[in-house]
């Protein structure tokens, strides 16, 4: 059931963050991570993992490469195998022969690959439900790159929805940093820079949204894990989200990622990659 982001998570890959952070500007992080403090939150991170029951696996490290760590985006993980993508983000194209070798090396048959010009990282695309994917245009993902998705996956209706400029192709803006599915029918969202039709998909679909307030959106407020239905893994630090996410009936576990997430932009979807759920 790994057409889902809300099924109970079983198998996750990650990658440990590099020991060489040198190049942390050339990546567009905010500012220079600690190395020793990055680890400890990396560590922190598969504690919480492994405590909600989910076998953790290890990519190899990416020693010059501090994007790696959020190994979501070089793939999408389907029920016929995992599809390697092809990154907006030029220095990020090297991840996707590393995580085929991750692949490999855990059991996960390579089902399909991107190829030039298409363009789409994995933050660009959303499970509604097993057979409904939603893959997000904007400055990492192109049309070539949905479209060839969609020929990789005859079974699965492929819709696609444009993203906001925002900030500009300087800064990340995933369709997944405004969505975030807690449940079949309940999702986390940005509402002011949730694409018309997303909404509207959602409406149609009979799920309810939980709001992140504007003053969290930036701090990633609108990125959480789902763990299971209605439990999810959050980036410590946004107290009005979390307060939300409980009076709906979610259950919201934390970890610390000051240095793991809020400097380079990741959260725990990011830093993951689910390889079994249900």
């Amino acid at each position: 059931m790994i057409q889902s982001m809300t099924a109970p998570l079983g198998r996750v890959l990650v990658r440990p963050p590099s020991t060489d952070v040198s190049r942390w500007c050339e990546y567009g992080w905010r500012a220079e991570p600690d190395v020793r403090r990055i680890a400890e939150e990396h560590e922190g991170l598969r504690a919480a993992l492994e405590e909600a029951g989910a076998q953790v696996v290890f990519g190899a490290r990416a020693e010059s490469n501090v994007d790696a760590v959020y190994v979501f985006d070089p793939a999408l993980v389907t029920d016929s195998g995992a599809m390697l993508l092809r990154p907006g983000k030029a220095a990020r194209r090297e991840e996707v022969a590393a995580i085929r070798a991750d692949f490999e090396a855990n059991g996960v048959s390579i089902a399909a690959e991107l190829t030039a010009p298409a363009l789409a990282e994995g933050g660009d695309t959303l499970w509604l439900d097993e057979r409904t994917l939603v893959v997000g245009l904007g400055y990492r993902t192109n049309a070539i790159g949905a479209a060839q998705i969609a020929v990789a996956l005859p079974a699965v209706d492929v819709l696609t929805v444009d993203l906001p400029h925002h900030r500009g192709r300087g800064e990340v803006l995933h369709l997944l940093s405004l969505i975030s599915p807690v449940d079949d029918d309940l999702a986390l969202v940005y509402l002011p820079l949730l694409p018309v039709r997303l909404v509207q998909l959602l409406e149609e679909r009979g799920v309810q949204v939980i709001e992140v307030p504007d003053e969290e959106f930036d701090s990633m407020g609108c990125n959480v894990l789902a763990l299971a239905p209605r439990v999810v893994l959050a980036l410590d630090g946004n107290p009005e989200t979390r307060r939300r996410l409980e009076a709906a009936g979610v259950e919201v576990r934390t970890y610390s990622g000051d240095e793991l997430s809020r400097k380079g932009d990741g959260g725990p979807t990011c830093l993951t990659r689910p390889l079994e759920r249900g």
